[in-house]
């Protein structure tokens, strides 16, 4: 049986950094559930838009604890390394509409 490769380790990150970047990707989730262009039932984007709210809402706490420690600047290129290896890429695909059909 063979295994899947091993990530590769995530950047250095503060408890703040990585709890933006969780409730983030949670965000980014959610509003792909939402994606019209994607989505077969209204029923799946209603639940989705209602998680949104909370995932929104965990996001704002994260960055409000991450100003309150006085950590006021965002890596970007660390915070987007931890992104990368979390799939984000893959997960803000959903965010894009899908190619045109024939008609």
């Amino acid at each position: 049986m063979k295994l899947p490769p091993e990530l590769p380790p995530l950047p250095a990150l503060t408890r703040a950094e990585g709890e933006v970047v969780d409730r983030y990707l949670e965000a980014l989730d959610q509003l792909g559930r939402i994606n019209p262009a994607r989505a077969h039932h209204t029923y799946t984007g209603l639940r989705a838009a209602q998680n949104l709210v909370v995932a929104a809402t965990a996001l704002r706490d994260a960055l409000a604890v991450m100003h309150e420690r006085g950590e006021h600047e965002m890596h970007g290129g660390t915070l987007a390394r931890a992104l990368r290896i979390l799939d984000g890429e893959r997960r803000a695909g959903r965010l894009a509409l899908t190619p045109p059909t024939a008609n």
